[in-house]
């Protein structure tokens, strides 16, 4: 863990006095705040997560990227900046050093919050499902992939989202070396829904339990990210087969209309939400707070 930030990243001075003295920490990510949701959704939702970590015993690191500055932590003012302003940069791991040469403001994926939490000496991230491989496109492979392959960060997440293609994303993942833990499952979450069918590589009881496995296979030299992986909350998780249903009109209508590119995953999202009347949202929303709340406790496992 560096014991100074390097001169491109700004530490916000909560977060600065809170690694200095030994304290928990968990880096939350900015694309579900100016990509992910609509409004006002979106700011009540970024401070409930800061909220829950908080509550947890752990202090909150919202990453973005404000005026061509990383930021490891944010103001109040710039998390309702990032909230409600227009035309904001969605930054992954290659638009890092564009933005901060244009002087851009925007939210982080989960590759380039990686990036700065590890830069900043943050152990612990929590987001909602992380990228992969998309159907129908084995060669459309996303950022977080291969970041997770290189950055030594704990991702607490809900698995992968649904509108991938998960046997090729674990697949991936076990190529390259990453652990995938689930938390209180042999299951690989599908995001809105508690299981996939698909194993993960090992499941954990508790954030002690997680804890000690991770600082083995760092200990060993083996510098990759490591997924934890927890089901979304019982009572609010969409059935499988009602997501696949609907996940088939979605993807035509993202034909149809053209959609390519980091403009497909908040299309078919919003759609799904739209076609679930606001099913997936709301199971969107709990499993945010219930990794947030995850990730603290793990956070604090590690301090």
């Amino acid at each position: 863990m560096p014991t100074d930030p390097p001169a491109w990243l700004h530490v916000h001075p909560e977060v600065a006095s809170a690694l200095a003295s030994g304290r928990p920490v968990v880096a939350l990510e900015s694309t579900v705040i100016t990509h992910g949701l609509p409004e006002p959704v979106n700011l009540e939702l970024a401070r409930r997560l800061e909220g829950e970590v908080r509550a947890a015993g752990a202090v909150p690191a919202t990453v973005a990227v404000i005026d061509g500055r990383v930021c490891l932590g944010v103001t109040t003012d710039e998390l309702e900046r990032l909230a409600l302003s227009r035309s904001l940069w969605k930054i992954s791991r290659r638009d890092l050093g564009a933005a901060m040469a244009q002087r851009a403001t925007g939210g982080t994926t989960v590759a380039a919050t990686m990036i700065a939490a590890h830069a900043g000496g943050v152990q612990v991230f929590a987001t909602g499902g992380i990228g992969g491989v998309h159907r129908g496109s084995p060669s459309d492979v996303s950022a977080d992939l291969p970041e997770l392959a290189r950055t030594p960060v704990v991702v607490v997440c809900a698995g992968a989202k649904a509108i991938l293609d998960l046997p090729r994303t674990l697949e991936w993942l076990e190529t390259f070396g990453v652990p995938v833990l689930g938390w209180g499952t042999d299951e690989f979450p599908a995001f809105f829904t508690r299981g996939s069918g698909l194993p993960v590589s090992v499941r954990v009881g508790d954030a002690a339990q997680a804890a000690a496995l991770i600082r083995t296979h760092w200990g060993m030299g083996l510098r990759s990210g490591v997924l934890v992986c927890v089901p979304c909350p019982e009572e609010v998780a969409v059935p499988a087969e009602a997501v696949e249903a609907v996940l088939r009109t979605a993807l035509q209508q993202a034909e149809a209309e053209g959609v390519r590119g980091k403009h497909v995953t908040p299309f078919l999202l919003s759609r799904l939400a739209d076609l679930t009347a606001g099913g997936t949202l709301r199971a969107n929303l709990a499993l945010l707070r219930n990794n947030a709340r995850v990730a603290a406790d793990l956070a604090r496992a590690f301090a």
